[in-house]
């Protein structure tokens, strides 16, 4: 497969990348790592005559346990020891995105703007021709939820339901300055459109509140082979236990089963004060696998995903009830 003729721009600043994205709008995609993009242009998926590389933007590799820059390799951020002991499940999350070679090359902005899958349109232009294209690439109906108004291509970012449970924020940068969006507010139930960035920004960095440090935090991914593929399901957990075992905070954010992470503040706020134990554990779990319903269009069934919900979240609390999980 052969890439399709763009013109590649590498600018050295923010500032010279932005003013690219004003000139090139919707023309243009945004090249970090290109273990996403680069195979979807390979595939013919919306290629664009305009592609902006980051690689040469100094101050977007920045890592710090307030600051992580967009251009930040998955693989340092697993080998940065003020990452590892403050910030212990980003460099967890970041070392099970993929196989270590994908993982030297792609990036945590990368990751959290990732294109939404679905096997109706991660797939060769020759099947696409077979079977219909579909309203995420060059068709008007989507093929998972037949209708012309949304796309239910999944979000499939294991670095995405992380953040939102830790509280992080992105720092959008774009003609007017820097923008600031809570993750949780960034994802958008449409997976064409994704997110809140605009076509002349760029997602610069990801801020951690100093809460996030003092949180417990666990990431689990299901997926068909554990050295490679992106999440059938992820689930994320982060707490904070007063005292003994009591729940002072808690916070649980389900990824790859929607077309965004699917974060349950209301929920986790119920349990405030309740001892974490397996029973409050088990219901933790049973509440927030209720409300899951997964769409058929990503590897594993959805009944088979909806439960592993459950199963996953229940490992991660009772490991996070653990003492040693401080």
């Amino acid at each position: 497969m052969l890439l399709p003729r763009f013109e590649l721009h590498q600018p050295a600043s923010l500032d010279e990348a932005v003013e690219l994205l004003v000139r090139y709008g919707y023309e243009c995609d945004l090249l970090a790592g290109g273990s996403d993009l680069l195979p979807n242009y390979k595939q013919g998926l919306n290629p664009k005559p305009h592609v902006v590389s980051l690689e040469h933007i100094p101050e977007l590799r920045v890592i710090s346990t307030t600051r992580i820059g967009a251009m930040a390799r998955l693989a340092d951020l697993t080998r940065h020891p003020d990452i590892k002991r403050e910030l212990r499940v980003v460099a967890e999350t970041a070392a099970q995105v993929a196989s270590p070679l994908v993982t030297e090359q792609a990036t945590i902005g990368g990751n959290l703007m990732l294109d939404t899958r679905c096997f109706y349109f991660n797939q060769s232009l020759f099947w696409r021709e077979s079977k219909g294209y579909c309203l995420k690439a060059d068709g008007d109906v989507c093929l998972v939820v037949p209708q012309k108004e949304v796309c239910y291509a999944t979000n499939s970012s294991d670095l995405a339901p992380v953040l939102i449970a830790l509280g992080a924020e992105l720092k959008l940068r774009g003609p007017e300055g820097e923008r600031a969006v809570p993750i949780r507010d960034f994802y958008r139930h449409d997976a064409i459109a994704r997110h809140v960035r605009r076509a002349d920004e760029i997602l610069a960095f990801i801020d951690f509140p100093p809460a996030a440090r003092g949180l417990r935090a666990r990431y689990l991914k299901l997926r068909l082979r554990d050295t490679f593929d992106f999440p059938a399901m992820g689930a994320a957990a982060a707490l904070r236990l007063d005292g003994g075992r009591k729940l002072a905070e808690l916070h649980i954010c389900i990824g790859a089963v929607d077309t965004t992470p699917r974060a349950f503040e209301e929920l986790c706020t119920s349990f405030a004060g309740r001892e974490l134990n397996q029973e409050t554990i088990a219901e933790i779990a049973e509440a927030v696998m209720s409300r899951i319903k997964p769409y058929n269009n990503v590897p594993l069934t959805p009944t088979y995903r909806k439960q592993m919900v459950g199963v996953y979240l229940k490992r991660i609390l009772s490991e996070l009830a653990q003492p040693e999980a401080a």
